[in-house]
């Protein structure tokens, strides 16, 4: 049942032992893979030293980092300049968003949620290559399976949320706490989380205040069994994001391409 205790989450290490692949994960993983259409993060100029990747760009008033190759041959084609922007500079652009997993492994999320849980992470994982990706999985406490901006290997992903057996409540305040924690110095714009749960909070604080100091918080909700659906869009609406209902693994496709769409 829904309910909030006095009790506070910690991290804790990762079991030392792996299981044996599970090939009905890894098949829902590249099905979910396969219908995931994620766009890209958008381009965006920065004037902040050493953020982003170095590009050619139109002058707009903003660097005098002139790039010589490029302007040389625009002038080649119009020797009297239309206007500054037939001058081209090198600035910073970030194409790159912050993205933190919040994977619920407790006692409500065993059996077959929790592979549909790790194939939608593993699916997620390669999907969001090009961007920083953290992970935690989290029941009444947590684990870092990924420190954000870590490379991410899906079949490893995958492996990892697996060793962790389904046990005990679930708090959904804490890792809300951690992502806060690993987003800290990331620009809004650029970062978000993902919570994959049934949102049946019951041990820990009210998570409503936490999802309101994220950036973006979309829940990917599964409906499969126990839940709370008032939660789930509660927790959407303080982050700023989305809440999607997931019935099957069929459906995960969909609803994280939406997520990412807005």
């Amino acid at each position: 049942m829904r309910g909030e205790t006095d009790e506070v989450g910690a991290l804790v290490p990762l079991p030392d032992e792996a299981p044996e692949p599970d090939p009905t994960v890894r098949a829902r993983a590249r099905e979910i893979a396969a219908r995931l259409a994620v766009p890209r993060a958008r381009r965006d100029a920065t004037t902040r030293r050493g953020v982003g990747d170095l590009a050619s760009l139109p002058y707009r008033g903003a660097s005098d980092d002139i790039d010589l190759d490029r302007t040389i041959e625009i002038l080649a084609e119009r020797p009297v300049p239309d206007d500054d922007e037939d001058i081209v500079v090198r600035e910073r652009v970030r194409t790159r968003r912050s993205v933190v997993l919040l994977v619920d492994v407790s006692g409500s999320m065993r059996g077959e949620r929790i592979k549909t849980a790790a194939a939608t992470v593993g699916a997620l994982s390669a999907e969001l290559s090009h961007d920083d990706l953290g992970l935690v999985a989290f029941w009444s406490d947590a684990a870092v399976l990924l420190p954000l901006g870590s490379p991410a290997k899906p079949a490893e992903i995958i492996d990892a949320i697996l060793r962790i057996p389904a046990r005990g409540l679930t708090n959904i305040a804490f890792p809300l706490e951690v992502a806060a924690r690993q987003l800290a110095r990331v620009p809004a714009r650029d970062a978000r989380v993902l919570l994959l749960s049934d949102c049946v909070h019951n041990a820990g604080p009210d998570p409503r205040p936490l999802a309101a100091r994220l950036p973006r918080l979309d829940v990917l909700l599964d409906a499969t069994g126990e839940k709370d659906v008032e939660l789930g869009r509660e927790l959407a609406a303080r982050g700023r994001g989305l809440c999607r209902i997931i019935r099957g693994y069929r459906d995960v496709a969909p609803a994280v391409t939406r997520f990412f769409a807005s």
